[in-house]
């Protein structure tokens, strides 16, 4: 298959997600939306996966390629292809969706526990440690079904269209690298007060936990992609 990553922000890319594409025989390439570079068309790729940033999806005055953006994920959620929205592009998926956006009451950064709901369609564990970066939260979307939820966010996810189309709020893609990269360029994030945001000390505690996040893509990853095999 051939994925199309869109991706918002220069310093928050596809991190560990090209290096699992390209070892399960994938190609891919990167459309950076934040540099003005046109939407891929829909016909020139099997996959969709929208990575986080920091903008407000509703902003399109401040970020015009954002309509663009909206019109190729309205014609992918038709489409039959795959879509995986991580971060902000789950924000956008589940806003395509009909679901409601907005701010959370508080925000979520670092490493906080998520709880698998009941019902929920992900070979996950019930309960997992998953990295943060984010204050906005969405609804689920009518006939989705949820990841489960962290004490900050009821909704952590959902999987619509028998799974076809996913969107995470929980960030499993992060390396150590990317996590410093984010640390860097977005240092605001974690000068927020409250009860979910934790330093660069604590989030940086404990390499292994970024390794640890490997296995839990992978699951996501191989069951969207066989979501709509023949």
């Amino acid at each position: 298959m051939h994925i199309y990553f869109l991706q918002h922000t220069a310093y928050d890319g596809p991190a560990r997600l090209t290096d699992w594409l390209t070892g399960m025989g994938h190609s891919h390439n990167v459309c950076h939306l934040y540099a003005d570079e046109a939407p891929p068309r829909l016909e020139d790729c099997d996959a969709l996966i929208v990575l986080d940033g920091y903008q407000d999806i509703d902003d399109s005055e401040r970020y015009p390629w954002l309509k663009r953006e909206k019109k190729l994920l309205a014609r992918a959620l038709k489409s039959g292809k795959p879509v995986l929205g991580i971060g902000m592009g789950a924000q956008l998926l589940a806003a395509g969706l009909g679901a409601v956006v907005s701010p959370g009451t508080h925000a979520e950064t670092g490493w906080h526990s998520v709880t698998l709901a009941p019902e929920s369609p992900f070979d996950l564990p019930e309960r997992f440690e998953a990295f943060h970066w984010h204050r906005t939260i969405f609804g689920l979307p009518d006939d989705a079904l949820p990841l489960g939820s962290s004490a900050a966010s009821p909704v952590q996810g959902f999987a619509w269209d028998a799974g076809r189309v996913i969107g995470l709020q929980c960030r499993l893609e992060v390396t150590d690298a990317s996590a410093a990269a984010l640390v860097e360029h977005a240092p605001e994030s974690l000068q927020t007060a409250g009860p979910f945001v934790q330093n660069r000390d604590e989030i940086f505690a404990d390499p292994r936990r970024f390794d640890h996040l490997a296995a839990l893509l992978d699951r996501v990853l191989v069951r969207w992609l066989a979501s709509t095999a023949n």
